[in-house]
């Protein structure tokens, strides 16, 4: 049964030392670091963020991470895309703050890359991204948060979407999703776009029906709303991508060997979107803490189960936005089951969904 190291942000004792930095030095003492990272390459994979997002990992704890993999004989180095790389300064990432060189996952113009065949629908190939797949070692530090597309992010979407080129993450995107559209049935009555009360969908300048699935919910108004019926609910589409998500992690993990993959999601500032828009929304839940593992499935599952509807904070979802049916909080809010990427993970034979928490205190 795997194990997920677990230490939480409540403070016991009004000390430095209780406190969740201290807890993440704590933490990483109880993984053989030395073992994993003596004399080899390592790459810290995080999403850095962009604009004015403020709710990333903060560059105090990336530098605990990086000190303790540095004093381990590792030699060091954080990464993410070009545009986020180039943005991290602004924001406090720096090799003076963090204690390595920042670089790109694919080079500057993410040129660089290595191309694995693949088959599941339109995905034919993956393109690992160059300095990953060059790496020894990958520390994927994630930050967990809701995803428009998938309903959550965090291991499994920092490695499926931000250790591959741009291709791969087009293509991944592009796999059918759950709302389909009969041009030859829609009059362009303009009634689906007055029902969808989050702006999810338009016509382009072509007149063509697009969708944007960061903010589409699934509801169905638009599908109700359509007297033609030229709207029509697909959901395989959704269970498509999530596939797809997984099969992209398989590919880049099966560049490591056994044993050179450690997992650390933090579940602080759990917000309502990824990082990637550019900007930050309420933390949805009060902050949980830090967890680790060598599990993926075992991290993503424990780091869901640690995201209760009990806990949800009224009043943090953009305004018109509201909890909808469903199992999960994440799924209360976007519409879209979190545990498919789980499950397509374990299926895949990266990790196991079931584990056992060790609090570090």
């Amino acid at each position: 049964m795997a194990i997920v190291y677990f230490a939480s942000t409540a403070v016991e004792r009004l000390e430095a030392s209780a406190t969740l930095p201290a807890k993440f030095e704590r933490l990483l003492d109880k993984f053989p670091l030395k073992k994993m990272v003596k004399g080899k390459t390592v790459a810290v994979k995080m999403h850095l963020g962009w604009r004015i997002v403020h709710t990333t990992i903060h560059p105090l704890f990336v530098g605990i991470l990086v000190k303790k993999l540095k004093e381990a004989g590792g030699k060091v180095f954080v990464t993410d895309s070009p545009a986020h790389v180039l943005d991290a300064k602004r924001r406090g990432y720096t090799e003076g703050t963090i204690g390595a060189p920042i670089i790109s996952v694919g080079g500057f113009r993410e040129k660089y890359f290595y191309t694995k065949k693949v088959d599941f629908r339109t995905l034919k190939e993956i393109r690992v991204a160059g300095e990953i797949h060059d790496a020894d070692v990958m520390i994927d530090l994630s930050h967990v948060k809701g995803h428009g597309h998938c309903a959550y992010g965090g291991a499994c979407k920092n490695i499926a979407m931000g250790c591959v080129a741009p291709k791969t993450r087009t293509d991944i995107h592009s796999i059918g999703w759950g709302l389909e559209w009969d041009e030859e049935l829609c009059k362009h009555c303009g009634l689906c776009i007055q029902a969808c009360r989050y702006g999810a969908n338009k016509f382009d300048k072509n007149n063509r029906y697009r969708i944007d699935y960061h903010e589409c919910v699934f509801c169905q108004h638009c599908v109700n709303a359509c007297p033609q019926e030229a709207i029509k609910m697909d959901m395989s589409g959704y269970v498509d991508f999530q596939e797809a998500m997984a099969l992209s992690t398989e590919v880049v993990l099966k560049t490591f060997k056994p044993g050179t993959v450690l997992y650390i999601n933090f579940l602080t500032n759990i917000t309502y979107l990824c990082d990637c828009w550019g900007f930050s929304f309420p933390s949805l839940v009060p902050d949980v803490g830090i967890m680790m593992s060598e599990d993926i499935v075992a991290i993503e599952t424990a780091s869901l189960k640690a995201i209760k509807t009990r806990n949800f904070i009224e009043g943090t979802l953009p305004k018109g936005r509201e909890l909808f049916k469903g199992k999960h909080l994440l799924e209360k809010i976007h519409r879209k089951d979190p545990y498919v990427q789980v499950n397509a993970l374990e299926r895949r034979g990266l990790g196991s969904k079931k584990y056992r928490l060790v609090e570090v205190k």
